[in-house]
């Protein structure tokens, strides 16, 4: 008998593939009755499971940098519900994700200790921060447990991974630093001098190149990973807070927190080469797969919070709308399949869930104290 030529109804077939993938069992006389192998059915049913997408896969997580409750806040990604709770060190400002969602990196100012005499006006922690090496945890994503713990530069806030996942890079806002762990001998292999308080920071996609933000320089470092060192900077104006690219490359962008702003930047001739106006202090901002929209985080201030994102059409290279979220937007991420964009609000302790295609806000989620950093794995 010609396998390939084999043809089962529809229907049936379809209750088959429901019946084996919720693990019922299914009578050997159907088989027969078909005349299909057992093996032959299997694969099938396991090509048609495949093929059915993310209603049949394990749901991604997201997870948050919980900056003043020492936490990490893990949600699910399908149900938008807070499912775990993860203690980390002192104040994390930012969380990322493997590609293989098997490990999340934080960036920490590390354990909690007995704080050195403190200068007048400072708490115990804030000294401490300032008189001691910051560090990066890596939290077990199976377990949820902190696996390692890796010691960096002064004041850490950004952490990326590489594109092959065998190295994070960590910005150092104390010593205008990015320090480079090996992910898996778990230690700090390099250090590399950049800008003035480098944030937030970016891979490009070819894995090439990293882009560092730096928020008192008005610079955005460009670092040869191969190399590991600062080959150029590029001047982008006032308070780069983060940087970030399209999937394809083409296109690199900055927030400009002090001057409300964003700069989009040629990789190629390493320069400016627009400006588009958002709302007050713009932080993080993250563009869609297909490299159509780029959402922009508004925080504001403390005093006078901002709520809102900023969808920027990257065709027309304007603002196409302004979401509505809470307040001192500042995290943003988009999942892998560009359905969902997750922001998370730094003085309203949640995070807003955005439908991409529709642009709107669907949920707000309650998380840990001043959620900052998020990161969604696949």
């Amino acid at each position: 008998m010609n396998m390939d030529r084999v043809e089962l109804p529809r229907a049936h077939f379809d209750a088959i593939v429901a019946q084996y993938a919720f693990g019922k069992t299914i009578p050997m006389n159907r088989w027969k009755r078909h005349n299909m192998k057992p093996k032959f059915l299997k694969c099938a049913v396991f090509a048609m499971a495949a093929a059915a997408g993310p209603s049949l896969a394990a749901p991604g997580m997201v997870y948050v940098a919980d900056e003043g409750g020492d936490t990490v806040s893990v949600l699910d990604a399908e149900s938008f519900k807070k499912v775990a709770t993860v203690a980390v060190g002192r104040e994390p400002h930012n969380v990322q994700l493997s590609s293989d969602g098997k490990l999340a990196w934080v960036t920490t100012n590390g354990e909690r200790r007995k704080a050195e005499p403190q200068k007048k006006g400072m708490s115990k922690d804030e000294h401490a921060a300032m008189t001691a090496p910051g560090e990066v945890w890596a939290i077990d994503t199976a377990s949820r447990t902190v696996v390692a713990k890796v010691s960096v530069g002064m004041h850490p806030a950004h952490v990326v991974l590489s594109t092959d996942g065998r190295f994070a890079y960590a910005t150092n806002g104390g010593d205008n630093t990015v320090s480079v762990v090996d992910t898996g001998m778990r230690q700090a292999v390099a250090t590399i001098p950049v800008g003035a308080f480098p944030h937030g920071l970016r891979i490009s996609p070819d894995g090439k190149e990293a882009y560092v933000a730096n928020l008192k320089g008005g610079t955005v470092s460009v670092i040869d990973t191969q190399a590991r060192k600062e080959v150029a900077q590029i001047a982008v104006g006032k308070g780069p807070a983060q940087t970030g690219f399209t999937a394809d490359g083409r296109l690199a962008f900055v927030s400009l927190s002090q001057e409300n702003a964003v700069a989009l930047i040629d990789p190629v001739a390493r320069k400016g080469v627009a400006r588009i106006d958002v709302e007050t202090v713009p932080i993080q901002l993250y563009a869609t797969p297909d490299g159509k929209t780029l959402f922009v985080a508004n925080q504001g201030t403390k005093q006078k919070p901002g709520k809102t994102v900023s969808a920027i059409d990257l065709q027309t290279r304007k603002v196409a709308t302004t979401l509505q979220t809470g307040a001192g937007a500042h995290g943003v991420v988009v999942d892998r399949d560009g359905r969902y964009a997750f922001i998370s609000n730094t003085y309203a302790n949640t995070v807003s869930v955005i439908d991409v295609k529709s642009l709107k806000v669907l949920k707000s989620v309650p998380v840990g104290r001043s959620p900052n950093g998020i990161s969604v794995a696949p």
